[in-house]
Order: C-alpha cells, then structure tokens, then sequence
C-alpha cells in the first residue's frame, strides 16, 4: 500500500536535532549502514543512532580521514567502499552477507555536488554514477542481509528540482554539461529509487524513505567557490552561512526520523523534509520545499530501476 504524500503532522521540524528525532526508541541491538557517515551530516547521523545503542558500520573511500573522524565514538566500525567502483561495492557487501552480518538501517547518505565533469572508470557521469547507480548496486547487494522491518534511507535534495532524470541520456553523452543540472538529475533519481525499492519491498517487511536534509554548510560544496556561494545567497560578503542553513545536526535528523522513528511505521516510499513527509508541489512551484512530481512518479521509478539494472548489470529483485 502506498503512503500518501503529504505531511502527518510530526510535531518536528527544521530545528530538530537528530538525536531528538529519534524519538525516544530504544535501539540497542540494531545495525546501521551510513555511507559517507565521517563527515559533515553523515557524521552526525552516525553520532546519533551510535548514542542510542546501534552499532554502525561507516564504509569509507579514505579509510584514514574517517578514522580520525570517528574516533571516541562508541558503538563504531569501519570498513572499505568506493561508491564509484563496482568491484569495490560488490566486496563491501559480499563480506557482510558472507559473514552473516544482519542490517537494519542502511542510510545511503554519500555524495558529490555541482562536480566538474568527471567519469568513472565506465565512462558513467560521477554525479549519477556514484550518488544513483553506487547506491543502487550496494542497496542490492546488501539485500540478503536486511533484516524484516528493515529501513532504507535515500539522500536526495530540494536540488532535485532543477532536473528530472534523463533516461535517453544519463551521462551526458549528447547533451552539454551542467553541473547542477547533472545534480539534480541524481537527486531525483535518488528519490525514485526511495518510490521504486518500497513498491518492491514493503511485502518483505522493509520500507525505503528519499529525504531533503535541508541546506548544511560541509565539505559537499568543495567544489564551489566562495563567489558561487555569495552569489547563490548561501554566504554573505563576510563569509556568514545564510541563516536558513541548518548545522550538521539539524541536517542529519530527517535521516535519523526516516530511519527510526515510530511516526513512520507501515509507511514508505515518500520524500521527507524537516522531520515530516513532504508537500507534493507542482512542477512549476519556485519554493524551496516540497517534491516536484517528477521525483516521486512509480512509472519513471520503474523505467529508472530498468535502467539501473541494464547500467550497473546488477539484476535486483527483493
């Protein structure tokens, strides 16, 4: 059954912190996956379902930088993953299965913005590549080891409204590059692929969630130039982050609501913002909340997931 796409009324909101999100669940016993989880909103993610009792594994591209990181973090483990490398990705998850790991949080947080055009090693745009089609492949491979009740979270962005998907072209093989363009065409697919693993999960006990953190000032813009910055109104002349901006704890609660909080039992497939489900808006609405409709449409969701199939070789059926 599908969830409606409008808020319910949670009672939070864009100042909630992320621990506070969880609502007060105990969540000793439970294992959590948080890609990028050492750094920025990943790490406060990590911070918060560690404080309350889960044991996360934190699978890193720069196993030192995490290190350093996570260190005096109870409840913590590393590992290996480069989302941008198959090979890598299908190791990262043919170890846990093997080893009879058992997850019940997988929170596909990792990312790249507004990147200089760049390829993977098969010619895929980065962008797609590793904030799509990286967390298609390990969500698939991680299958076998998710647990019935089971929650997986999707990063996606309010930038998913400057693009729907491009099925024809999705690595910009014929059409010019844009960087914020090719942003939001992997936001949007992030968000499709909440819509089409929850049609196809949820008869397994496990739902999947698309989630907009909110506009957080880390290390994602690395490659933005301050002059971009104040010319977006992100910061002003002075270097000051525009007061809507949230702190990493802030950003990183609508992750932690998603994947934990009672509030959502027997829901799924919908994008959320502030600790709520989010608004369905027109295509043309210029707010800066809400989804558009081309992010939460089963029909493209479902060409979407074909598509991944037939781009990673990955077939995944839950």
């Amino acid at each position: 059954m599908s969830t409606a796409q409008a808020p319910i009324k949670s009672g939070y909101g864009m100042r909630t912190e992320a621990r506070e999100a969880i609502g007060g669940r105990d969540l000793k016993g439970k294992v959590a996956i948080v890609t990028g989880g050492y750094s920025g909103l990943g790490l406060e993610t990590t911070r918060a379902l560690a404080d309350a009792g889960v044991t996360v594994i934190v699978p890193a591209r720069t196993p030192d930088k995490a290190k350093a990181a996570l260190a005096g973090i109870a409840n913590v483990e590393q590992a290996s993953l480069d989302l941008a490398d198959p090979a890598s990705i299908d190791a990262f998850g043919g170890d846990l299965v093997n080893n009879g790991r058992k997850i019940d949080i997988l929170i596909n947080n990792a990312a790249i913005m507004a990147s200089p055009l760049m390829r993977d090693a098969r010619g895929y745009e980065a962008q797609f590549a590793t904030n799509h089609l990286g967390h298609f492949q390990l969500t698939a491979r991680l299958w076998p080891a998710m647990n019935k009740g089971a929650r997986v979270v999707s990063l996606s962005s309010i930038g998913h409204r400057r693009s729907p998907v491009n099925l024809e072209d999705p690595n910009f093989d014929t059409t010019p590059y844009d960087k914020w363009e090719a942003y939001g065409r992997a936001k949007s697919a992030n968000s499709l692929f909440a819509v089409g693993l929850d049609k196809r999960a949820q008869a397994h006990g496990i739902r999947a969630f698309a989630v907009h953190p909110g506009g957080i000032m880390t290390d994602l813009q690395r490659f933005m130039p301050d002059e971009e910055k104040r010319a977006m109104g992100w910061i002003n002349e002075k270097g000051e982050i525009n007061d809507r901006f949230k702190t990493p704890s802030q950003g990183a609660a609508t992750s932690v609501w998603c994947a934990t909080n009672a509030q959502l039992e027997g829901k799924g497939g919908v994008y959320c913002e502030d600790c709520d489900i989010a608004q369905a808006l027109p295509a043309d609405d210029k707010s800066f909340a809400g989804v558009r409709p081309w992010a939460i449409d089963p029909v493209v969701a479902d060409k979407l997931w074909d598509l991944s199939e037939t781009m990673t070789g990955v077939r995944f059926v839950p």
